[in-house]
């Protein structure tokens, strides 16, 4: 009866994309980039008898957790080819040319002979499935061919399906990997509880692992040197717009010596204008930054690629999304730098924030006056912020790992 409903599921949830594309860019990609999928990757893949590791990731922040182990394994394991697949267009698009896969496709909508004909075409060695992604038929697929499945980076928590009494197709698709990498302890005892133990290890988190290999890049900008200046930088990332009105409200408490680079989630035409209305002549925008010190208090950075290596020009951040129903968005890429992290209060499905936010590193808001209380403590104690972010980069430091955890364990089992 449930996989009677799942299927249902499938159809509805394919009929919703359609009418939505109609209106809305990323759905129209998601269809686009599904028409004669099966074609195409038939076409690309061949009869090769190639070695193959099939790495699923849902959408961009999943495949910068699977990264390190996809690089891991290219650089000890060369003679693999690795399909990479994503769901989302939000991460297909941006990383379909991803130079350490040999193959990127968009994942097909999930159904008995959709996931029987994709997985005869890959035959892969192993299937990698980053944090989450449950397609019923796929993980049969797999779980029939007597291929090793292993999800990594997985958290779990009781709101999920998985622990519910009528959870028990989810329960079946967790019965199909073959080996569980989880994040916490948490998770681990979770499972334990549905009866599922014997294949779960724990790992840690691979997106600590990422952000760490970020710090060590991190790009320079002489534009953002000349805006610094002398000045301290509250660095919002990933800004939504009940994000922003809460930093308009925040910059006239901000001393004269802090200014404040705003990089909203969104870039296009409309919402860069929004911003420029909201801060008014206090703002300019990276495009037209100048050489030459500028005046303004607020920057906005109308281009994509610059917040990972942006984070490492400020003292203190804020992440959006916390006042959006999907929650935060990454808090590890300002921590790695060792700034203290501000966000609003829809973070609880985020292990990552919790842990931030119990060792005092990171402090949630609902409002301006909480934010301005806990904001004017930490930029006025000089002391106290510089020890705060010293003690930041070394929590980080110590969870990096988890890749390589994981990448021992398939070389052990599998790998060869």
């Amino acid at each position: 009866m449930q996989l009677f409903f799942y299927n249902i599921f499938l159809a509805l949830y394919t009929f919703g994309i359609r009418v939505t594309a109609l209106f809305n860019k990323k759905a129209k990609q998601w269809l686009a980039g599904r028409k004669n999928i099966l074609r195409i990757a038939k076409e690309k893949l061949g009869d090769s008898k190639e070695q193959r590791i099939w790495v699923h990731c849902s959408s961009l922040g999943e495949f910068e957790q699977g990264r390190p182990l996809i690089e891991a394994i290219k650089k000890q394991y060369p003679a693999y080819k690795i399909v990479l697949t994503f769901f989302s267009p939000s991460g297909y698009e941006v990383r379909k040319d991803y130079k350490y896969a040999d193959y990127v496709f968009y994942l097909p909508m999930d159904g008995r002979k959709t996931a029987e004909e994709f997985i005869g075409m890959v035959n892969p060695k192993l299937a990698i499935f980053v944090k989450y992604e449950f397609w019923h038929y796929y993980l049969d697929q797999l779980r029939k061919r007597d291929i090793p499945t292993v999800l990594v980076s997985a958290a779990f928590r009781p709101s999920q399906a998985f622990f519910k009494w009528h959870g028990g197709l989810f329960r079946n698709m967790l019965q199909c990997f073959t080996l569980i990498f989880v994040q916490d302890v948490e998770s681990k005892r979770l499972l334990q509880t549905i009866g599922i133990d014997d294949n779960v290890l724990l790992s840690g988190d691979t997106r600590y692992d990422r952000v760490s290999e970020i710090a060590e890049i991190a790009k320079k900008f002489p534009l953002i040197e000349k805006f610094k200046g002398k000045d301290c930088l509250l660095i919002a990332g990933s800004t939504w717009p009940d994000d922003e009105k809460l930093l308009k409200k925040i910059l006239p408490t901000l001393p004269d010596d802090w200014g404040l680079i705003i990089a909203p989630h969104e870039i296009n035409r409309n919402h860069i204008e929004y911003l420029q209305n909201l801060f008014e002549s206090h703002c300019v925008l990276y495009s037209e930054l100048s050489t030459e010190p500028t005046g303004f208090r607020v920057l906005i950075i109308d281009n994509i690629g610059m917040l990972s290596s942006l984070y490492s020009y400020g003292e203190i951040a804020y992440i959006g999304g916390g006042f959006q129903k999907g929650g935060i968005h990454n808090v590890l890429e300002p921590a790695v730098f060792g700034l203290p992290v501000f966000f609003g209060p829809r973070y609880d499905k985020f292990i990552e924030a919790k842990a931030l936010v119990s060792h005092q590193f990171a402090f949630p808001v609902s409002n301006v006056t909480e934010f301005n209380n806990l904001l004017q403590q930490l930029i006025h104690d000089e002391i106290h912020l510089e020890a705060l972010q010293k003690s930041i980069r070394a929590y980080v430091s110590s969870q990096v790992g988890a890749a390589d955890k994981i990448m021992q364990e398939l070389s052990a089992r599998w790998l060869r």
